[in-house]
């Protein structure tokens, strides 16, 4: 007969290893991605392929019974393309921006998302300005942000445009797509399939915009280690692996553990890259560099900290599952919850 005491222990352990899963593939995935591009040069064609792997992942585990997804409909699809065409300007814009320039450059834009997202939640949404800690976190991630730029010796005209274009492309879908997704009532899985199957369907159309099919098919002809060497396979197999081990692993985290203690995993798992990519390679910012960046990642960890008080406290008072900072804004372990692990399906 099974104790209660070893179903706990049990279930402990499982959960504890699905927060060390998602936090090692969460913190991996960006150096991943960089090492990918690095060695195989074309990031539209990498995307797609990260996007066929995600699909054909879903689908075979579906058949199996191992998870449950949506079916797919026309009517769900062409509901669903909007958000999945922000989403393929997001992971677009990313894969560029890491094409053109570091990690750390990658972590600084991705933590200037709360900043903008403030703004925009009071401009465009009617929601009250936020509260001091939280305006005060804000105001260190963008002064971390700005002496991060000042030092940075690679910087270049190249690699910042794709990084201002991948923060506007992932706030207006933090903003807006979630919101409108979560209207569906599509599943986790379901969220992954469609996400990645019509971004797939989207890829051609930027390889022919972008004039990437030349590179292409000029370098199959000329020089097939770009295709087939050892050391590109190897990096576009594992960051396509990685990109469906987050979904599996953040999904499962989310329904395991809290929005809090996610939120907080997700903080932690930054500074984990950081030191990933300081201790594999050169690809990393100077030293005033890196304390510029951590400065980004410290006001982060006091916006989550303000944010999730005020829903903490607000939730006391009202008893309502589902509070708001200043009495109406949301924290962004909440937005998570509600947008179905929509920034995970995305590797975010």
């Amino acid at each position: 007969m099974v104790t209660p005491k070893f179903e706990l222990s049990k279930q402990h352990y499982a959960t504890s290893s699905l927060v060390i899963g998602y936090a090692l593939c969460s913190s991996l995935l960006a150096v991943i991605n960089k090492y990918a591009i690095t060695q195989f040069n074309f990031p539209g064609l990498l995307t797609a392929l990260q996007y066929l792997t995600s699909v054909l992942g879903v689908w075979v585990l579906g058949k199996l019974k191992l998870l449950h997804h949506d079916p797919f409909t026309f009517d769900t699809a062409k509901k669903f393309f909007p958000a999945a065409f922000v989403f393929y300007l997001a992971i677009f814009t990313n894969t560029n921006l890491l094409r053109h320039a570091n990690v750390d450059t990658f972590i600084v834009f991705r933590s200037l998302t709360p900043l903008l997202v403030a703004i925009a939640d009071t401009l465009f949404r009617k929601q009250p300005l936020p509260s001091k800690l939280t305006f005060l976190s804000l105001v260190i991630i963008l002064g971390g942000a700005i002496g991060y730029v000042m030092t940075d010796s690679a910087f270049t005209l190249m690699a910042y445009s794709w990084a201002f274009a991948y923060l506007i492309t992932i706030t207006t879908e933090m903003v807006y797509i979630k919101h409108m997704v979560t209207n569906l009532g599509l599943n986790t899985w379901g969220f992954v399939l469609y996400n990645n199957l019509l971004s797939l369907m989207i890829a051609p159309v930027f390889w022919f915009l972008t004039g990437e099919y030349v590179d292409v098919f000029s370098a199959a002809e000329s020089d097939v280690s770009k295709w087939v060497g050892q050391t590109a396979f190897l990096a576009v197999a594992l960051s396509c692996l990685f990109g469906l081990l987050i979904s599996f692993f953040g999904f499962a985290a989310r329904k395991a553990i809290s929005a809090t203690a996610f939120t907080v995993t997700g903080v932690v798992n930054k500074f984990l890259t950081v030191a990933i990519n300081v201790l594999i390679w050169d690809k990393h910012a100077s030293p005033v560099g890196l304390v510029c960046l951590l400065f980004t990642i410290v006001g982060g960890i006091l916006y989550q900290q303000s944010v999730t008080g005020a829903v903490s406290s607000s939730s006391k008072e009202s008893g309502a599952p589902k509070a708001m900072d200043n009495g109406n804004r949301k924290s962004d372990s909440e937005d998570e919850k509600e947008s179905g692990g929509w920034r995970v399906a995305s590797g975010e």
